[in-house]
């Protein structure tokens, strides 16, 4: 009996194991897809945009749409090589890649491309059993899992934020690419 409901146990748990990574790797293909969703999405947003308009700010204290697409691109990177990859965070001072510096639009859209294309890579190969593992997110602890979720709210703000650009400069936004 003692025998029966150890095994029982063992089954038991080696279920709940498989099911667990089983929802693990559900939630990185569904964010994979989102993600190659939002991409599309903010692509065709930036193309939308006419170069001359790529300065235009709402406010004076506002950033610019040029500006709002290379921030997009700077936190992607932050999030997802340094915080869900493990590498050492760009210095903002120094490192021009992702900056609008002397970019044309054409560059932006590449740079923002290859971007989400590096991070498309890295979550593919996402260690799932490191989604609870912990962090510093700007003085608060956060799990991996959450950055994934912080960095599509991320995109989606400031993608927003563009759209409005658009509208205020008289332009049709795209349309909308589904399951953002």
């Amino acid at each position: 009996m003692k025998h029966l409901l150890i095994l029982s146990l063992i089954i038991l748990f080696s279920s709940c194991s498989s099911k667990t990574d089983t929802n693990q790797n559900d939630f990185i293909k569904d964010y994979l897809e989102r993600l190659e969703n939002s991409k599309t999405y903010l692509i065709l947003v930036a193309q939308e945009m006419p170069e001359d308009k790529y300065v235009f700010k709402a406010s004076p204290e506002s950033m610019s749409f040029a500006e709002h697409l290379m921030h997009i691109a700077w936190a992607m990177d932050w999030h997802s090589q340094t915080l869900l990859g493990g590498r050492k965070a760009r210095d903002w001072d120094t490192d021009l890649e992702l900056k609008v510096d002397n970019k044309s639009k054409k560059e932006m859209i590449a740079t923002i491309n290859k971007t989400f294309n590096q991070t498309l890579k890295l979550i593919s190969e996402f260690d799932i059993t490191k989604l609870n593992d912990r962090l510093d997110y700007l003085g608060l602890e956060r799990s991996k899992r959450q950055i994934f979720l912080l960095l599509a709210d991320h995109i989606s703000h400031h993608r927003g934020q563009m759209i409005v650009y658009l509208r205020l400069n008289g332009l049709k936004p795209p349309r909308y690419v589904l399951y953002q």
